[in-house]
């Protein structure tokens, strides 16, 4: 049986989960807001960045590893490399309007502390080097890192590729020790001006390899695993327990003594280094979202899930303006009211446009897909008709035109 075969029907959960991931993103962006109670952050051990990268794992593996499995290593590689090069795009793109806009507004409106709060001030003291810094992913500013991550990742993505379409397992042994290696070690990639990544990508690539493992195949080999009872019991009770122990840490009503000393290992959460029982908790909800949402379910054609999976397929764009709408959103809030009924109102505001975007998006690729349409000629009269050199000599007028115009 071929690893990837012809392209299955689209499964809207993928783009129902990743359009969640790229809505919780842009709540958990807008500092200090109630909207964070709306993402699943404060309430298990992952968050929309863990499902993020876990999806465009499966995802890269579904679309490249089929490329590359169907037409040969070589397309596959540099249509990935393609992608890629997109990507770095719409970072520096981003980078540019997100420095820009934040040094201006800061300055426009005598709100200095904005320039800290974003991590852009050293753009004042040395912008060349600053700059330059940022087009090498080493510099970013305050939630500018996701994406950085998502470019390493999908770079250093050809090589385990092409292993896992010939042994997936060793692969994802292969990223296992990296994880380890690297929580052991303290490997990570340097930052501008000091420190590391934010999301180190030497244990971050855990989770892109394990979504794309599950896309080669893997998932075929948990079925028994997933659908067994024992793993319903085990996955519900682990999401019960982190729901405990990460609201305990926010409610110090819930912090009493017995449920501190139980929590006391998971704290603080390391989102840096992608602790084990963040990917734990991720792939329990994940086995109870294939056990409760079948890839059938009639509920993924509802009218209300269609900007959440519209927004799921247009996800870089979507991604791109969400993280510059959290900015434009603090900054409103910041020079206008915090109050509870602001914060809905801007998180609307920034939901509806990030909609929006996908929508135009979707309409405008499908615009370009369309075949072009020429009228058809009436049929010819017996008068009309040319003798056959006259018509030939026509065709080829016809044609010439075409060809400049093109």
């Amino acid at each position: 049986m071929p690893l990837f075969g012809p392209p299955p029907a689209r499964d809207l959960r993928l783009d129902l989960f990743r359009g969640l991931a790229n809505w919780a993103i842009f709540f958990g962006h807008i500092p200090g807001t109630a909207l964070a109670w709306l993402t699943s952050r404060n309430y298990g051990f992952s968050d929309g960045a863990d499902l993020f990268v876990f999806i465009s794992g499966y995802t890269t593996a579904l679309v490249f590893g089929r490329m590359m499995a169907q037409r040969g290593f070589l397309i596959g590689a540099t249509r990935l490399l393609k992608r890629v090069w997109q990507l770095y795009v719409a970072y520096v793109l981003l980078f540019i309007f997100y420095l820009t806009s934040v040094h201006y507004l800061a300055h426009r409106f005598d709100i200095g502390h904005l320039m800290d709060q974003f991590n852009v001030a050293r753009l004042m003291e040395f912008p060349v080097e600053t700059l330059a810094e940022g087009l090498m992913l080493k510099f970013k500013p305050l939630n500018l890192d996701v994406l950085p991550l998502y470019i390493v990742l999908m770079a250093a993505f050809v090589p385990i590729l092409w292993l896992m379409l010939r042994h997936r397992n060793w692969a994802l042994a292969g990223s296992l020790l990296l994880y380890l290696a690297a929580r052991a070690f303290h490997w990570n990639l340097p930052s501008y001006p000091s420190g590391g990544w934010f999301f180190n990508p030497f244990t971050w690539q855990l989770l892109f390899v394990l979504g794309a493992w599950f896309a080669a195949g893997g998932a075929r080999d948990v079925r028994a695993i997933v659908t067994a009872r024992t793993a319903l019991v085990v996955s519900v009770g682990f999401v019960l327990f982190a729901l405990v122990a990460t609201l305990a840490t926010l409610i110090p009503a819930m912090d009493v003594p017995i449920v501190s000393q139980l929590t006391q290992a998971f704290r603080p959460n390391d989102k840096t280094n992608l602790a084990p029982y963040r990917v734990l908790h991720l792939m329990a909800l994940a086995l109870l979202a294939v056990r409760f949402i079948p890839i059938d379910w009639p509920g993924l054609r509802w009218p209300i899930f269609r900007p959440l999976i519209t927004c799921g397929q247009q996800s870089l764009e979507v991604f791109c303006v969400g993280v510059f709408l959290a900015f434009i959103a603090h900054f409103v809030l910041e020079t206008t009211s915090q109050s509870f009924f602001a914060q809905l109102l801007v998180g609307a505001a920034g939901l509806s446009v990030m909609t929006g975007v996908a929508y135009y998006r979707s309409w405008s690729k499908q615009i370009d897909k369309a075949p072009i349409t020429t009228a058809k000629r009436p049929p010819a009269t017996q008068s009309s008709q040319l003798p056959p050199q006259e018509v030939a000599a026509d065709q080829t007028t016809s044609n010439e035109m075409r060809g400049n115009a093109s």
